[in-house]
């Protein structure tokens, strides 16, 4: 396509946002693009040009769902740019159509290992009994640094069915450690608790699997291992003090002391030179606390992470940026309390320019846009997702 064509697509997508944003705001369905706008937007999802690339996401966002599901299935199957399909995929998993599920089957053996990791995510959130054969199929032959944690995440969210629970359990104690870490975060993830014994010996080991452990002990929610956690607490070093802290507090172990501390270690290692490691800690563990709900923890991020500079402040961007990508709830409930508002949403604008999560930035656009259609006109939550909207440019 030449760059006049290029430049057109991207000023026809740009006019269908302004008039999508407009009658958003008067509570009304945007318009829908024609046949050939939509032609065009996908075939420049792969521009290297990122204001085309992304005005072309979002005009194919705003297409009827039955009419982007056609076009975007027919260009994952077989579109001559690769990237084009990729982003194709990614767009498809957004609509939610069950159509997408063939599509996706087809994607998990598929050459490109980006088109992999999508089909391996999107199932992971439709878990679907009959393909839990190939999940477990692809895992032991996959060797993607990509592909892999996807395809264990997949698998993790069956964790009730005996082949999940055969297949999972090993890996905690084999592999190449970032393997074994995605194994042990996916399960903490998906309470797990069927692998607990192999991560509590993790646990109890120095190294870069400790971290992930503990974490996933107090995610799995099991009080009869609030003994090992106070056990490590006593020697476990300064920067996993606030992973500990967070984990007890999971268990339902005195939360009322081990906030405080979690956001004290953050205030002091935000702005003390040389704590980037108690920093870091200190975020995951309030990440942690947020992703089960807790608002004041994504509260203490944005208190610290706002008026911040690098390096402290790109570590807290990516903590709220893991909070929203798998919590958007709680994220929107928190913004609707912000007085900086438009310092926090240029914080998590930072953190999703970091994390590159594709998949699960379109995920986490499906649910505002949802957010935006089901509040009530001048409501806090459709302002905050009109907001995001137009902040974050999708």
């Amino acid at each position: 396509m030449t760059r006049s064509r290029l430049a057109c697509a991207a000023l026809a997508a740009g006019w269908l946002l302004v008039a999508a944003i407009s009658v958003a705001a008067r509570g009304q369905q945007p318009p829908s693009p024609s046949a050939a706008d939509l032609a065009r937007a996908i075939d420049t999802l792969g521009s290297f040009d990122v204001t085309t690339r992304t005005e072309s996401a979002r005009l194919v966002r705003r297409t009827p769902a039955d009419v982007a599901s056609k076009a975007l299935t027919a260009a994952a199957r077989g579109h001559k740019d690769e990237y084009v399909r990729y982003r194709a995929l990614v767009l498809l998993a957004g609509l939610g159509d069950a159509a997408a599920a063939d599509v996706m089957r087809a994607a998990l053996t598929d050459r490109n290992d980006r088109m992999r990791t999508v089909a391996a995510a999107w199932f992971e959130h439709h878990p679907d009994p009959s393909v839990l054969a190939s999940l477990i199929a692809a895992l032991g032959k996959e060797g993607s640094e990509f592909v892999r944690p996807a395809l264990t995440r997949a698998v993790a969210a069956h964790g009730t069915d005996p082949r999940a629970q055969a297949t999972l359990t090993p890996l905690v104690m084999r592999g190449e450690d970032f393997f074994r870490g995605a194994v042990i975060e996916a399960l903490g993830d998906y309470q797990g608790a069927f692998a607990l014994a192999s991560i509590a010996e993790v646990a109890r080991l120095d190294g870069p699997l400790q971290d992930d452990a503990i974490t996933a002990i107090g995610r799995i929610g099991d009080p009869s291992r609030v003994g090992l956690l106070v056990e490590l607490q006593k020697s476990v070093p300064r920067e996993l003090q606030p992973t500990v802290s967070a984990s007890l507090c999971l268990l339902g172990r005195n939360c009322a002391t081990h906030e405080p501390f979690i956001k004290d270690s953050l205030a002091f290692a935000s702005k003390t030179a040389g704590f980037q490691p108690l920093l870091r800690g200190a975020v995951h563990a309030l990440t942690m606390l947020a992703r089960r709900g807790k608002d004041d923890a994504l509260g203490a991020l944005f208190d610290a992470g706002v008026p911040a500079a690098d390096p402290a402040r790109e570590s807290i961007a990516l903590g709220v940026g893991l909070v929203a990508l798998r919590s958007p709830d709680v994220l929107l409930r928190v913004l609707e309390t912000r007085k900086d508002l438009d310092g926090a949403i240029v914080l998590l604008t930072e953190a999703f320019d970091m994390l590159a999560e594709d998949l699960e930035e379109e995920r986490f656009y499906v649910t505002v846009r949802r957010a935006f259609w089901a509040a009530p006109e001048g409501s806090p939550r459709r302002r905050i997702a009109e907001t995001l909207i137009q902040k974050l440019e999708f």
